[in-house]
């Protein structure tokens, strides 16, 4: 166990405070029951190193142990493991017939106790799971057991985490990160609602849960009952209202099967790729429009992984909102389901990365690349093991988005890391949700099949024209200020084009979409991804600081921007 690189570096915080019970919201908002036990707060942490425990101290859950805001500040050494404790009584009454512990995840491998049995195990550090522990809860105290590995294993998707952090590399988190909850249900209960809108209905269907149901719908007419037998109903909704960025309405409605009750919403929109005017474009609601968009890493300064509160994805969400942008790529990381419930009732669009495993090589996956040796194959070896958790998180992260009307698009492979056969990867998710565009190669290395042609431009002109498919250009810019006093790292700085000037880093920006972005929209881009939301570390390519206090972009210019690029689109369209 040794000093986690945030406490070497400027303690940085932010202006969002951390409660004593930390993310104590009920965490599954499009499946809401009046069942919830909160067990984030003070855990006791220890590690274990060739049998031997060592008490830690106190760990703040679900702050991951490297982070400032969990207390400890402290990583993971070869050979070592988190082991978490804490004790629970359950309240009087909330016992149904089963109990359900959950998780919003851990990182990496997981095996969890409950008064020293053992109910379950979990690999991968990005997805929920649950275990049903009802055999194993007893009356009075209950003691909590959670044992976490995270060796950065390369077989599991591991992100932007690397043992030497550095430039685009970033501290690494393990052991628990996000909610850590109790749920009593009955023995017949809903475990699933899938949701699939059209533009005037939506299909329910239902997992679980008794053959009777009745669904509630919730509109400005008042409430319209549904009964239905089955796992699945279609509503027709009169007078529908849609969901954009612009007007992010959202329709409530409750779900009984038995005994059990849950509530949740949804939205009236689609997502498509289509022709308009004889070149391909991605349509929102079957319209043609421009994604307007920045890179979102999901780091803070203080929780790492995690802001100090939901309020930090408000803060993000709004923020990127009010400079004019509509779209946030989120980037190679899987946020609490708080983050997309922010972009749902804001109005931000989502595109979602998986998240790589594999071995990464600077050479081929990057410095080639931005010279200009692309290729469309990228021959790699990747075993059985990688390949088949590389799917299986990407399968979970589709099931966990999918109710979500912000997400509308999915990366699978950003430029070449972990990629392999993008083809067949592609087909199998592809065919697994087609309610969303997906980017089966974002960046260099193209295979032949994919719903766009996805393209990254650093370091030189941005010169691109739209080929057979809607030209989204997936990333670019990166340009640099660095703010010493809102700074991480003094010793270093990381970006693609350094300014030390504020209106020099502005006006940068804006000749670079006047004159760039621009170009491209008339050659037929349909979207643009900046880098990025906030400066991450070393990075201090953000448009906010890593602290969150300073927004560096001037809002005015940006919203000029933001409609002139709108401007030109629908001049082409």
């Amino acid at each position: 166990m040794k000093a986690s690189a945030v406490s070497a570096m400027n303690r940085l915080s932010t202006p969002f405070v951390a409660a004593t019970v930390p993310f104590c919201e009920y965490p599954r908002p499009q499946l809401v029951r009046d069942s919830y036990l909160c067990l984030n707060g003070d855990w006791r942490l220890s590690c274990r190193r060739k049998g031997t425990e060592r008490t830690v101290g106190t760990v703040r859950v679900p702050f991951p142990p490297e982070s400032t805001l969990s207390g400890v500040e402290k990583t993971l050494s070869r050979n070592e493991q988190w082991i978490y404790e804490r004790t629970f009584r359950l309240p009087d009454g909330f016992l149904k017939d089963r109990l359900l512990l959950h998780f919003g995840a851990a990182d990496q491998s997981v095996r969890v106790f409950l008064n020293d049995r053992e109910v379950g195990e979990h690999l991968g550090g990005y997805t929920a799971f649950t275990f049903d522990v009802t055999s194993a809860v007893c009356a009075g105290e209950n003691r909590l057991r959670v044992e976490v590995w995270d060796t950065l294993s390369p077989d599991l998707p591991f992100g932007k985490q690397r043992k030497k952090r550095g430039g685009m590399w970033y501290t690494p988190f393990s052991g628990i990160w996000q909610t850590v909850w109790l749920e009593s249900v009955p023995n017949e209960y809903i475990r699933r609602v899938r949701v699939t809108p059209t533009l005037d209905s939506v299909t329910v269907e239902v997992e679980g849960g008794a053959e009777e149901k009745c669904l509630i719908l919730h509109t400005e007419d008042g409430a319209t009952e549904y009964r239905f037998c089955g796992d699945s109903i279609t509503l027709r909704v009169e007078k529908p209202r849609l969901w954009s960025p612009e007007s992010p309405y959202l329709y409530d409605f409750s779900l009984a099967s038995g005994t059990d009750e849950v509530q949740s919403y949804f939205a009236l929109r689609t997502v498509s790729v289509g022709k308009v005017n004889g070149r391909e474009r991605i349509l929102l609601n079957g319209k043609p429009y421009f994604f307007h968009g920045l890179l979102d890493q999901g780091y803070f300064s203080d929780g790492l992984v995690l802001p100090a509160s939901e309020e930090g994805y408000r803060f993000d969400v709004k923020t990127m909102k009010s400079l004019g942008f509509n779209t946030l790529r989120k980037h190679i990381k899987i946020e609490p389901e708080a983050f997309y419930y922010a972009c749902d009732r804001e109005g931000m669009l989502v595109f979602q990365d998986m998240v790589n495993n594999g071995r990464y090589s600077f050479l081929r996956d990057t410095a080639l690349p931005t010279l200009g040796k692309k290729h469309r194959s990228l021959p790699r070896r990747m075993s059985k093991r990688r390949r088949r958790m590389f799917l299986e998180t990407a399968v979970a992260t589709v099931d966990q988005l999918y109710n979500h009307p912000c997400v509308v698009y999915y990366t699978i492979f950003n430029e070449g890391w972990g990629q392999h056969n993008p083809d067949g990867v592609y087909r199998c998710l592809k065919a697994y949700d087609r309610s969303r565009v997906w980017d089966a190669t974002s960046g260099w290395f193209f295979g032949n099949e994919s719903d766009v042609q996805s393209e990254h431009v650093y370091f030189k002109p941005i010169a691109l024209t739209a080929q057979r498919k809607p030209l989204v250009l997936s990333e670019f810019g990166g340009y640099s200020l660095k703010l010493d006093d809102h700074s991480f790292n003094p010793k270093r700085t990381y970006g693609y084009r350094r300014f030390t000037d504020r209106d020099a880093f502005n006006e940068a920006l804006a000749a670079l979409y006047e004159n760039e972005v621009t170009a491209a929209i008339r050659g037929g881009l349909c979207a643009s991804i900046l880098t990025q939301v906030s400066d991450v570390e070393d990075e201090v390519n953000g448009l906010v600081t890593y602290d969150r206090r300073v927004v560096k972009a001037d809002e005015a210019t940006m919203r000029r921007l933001a409609s002139q690029l709108r401007q030109t689109f629908e001049e082409n369209v």
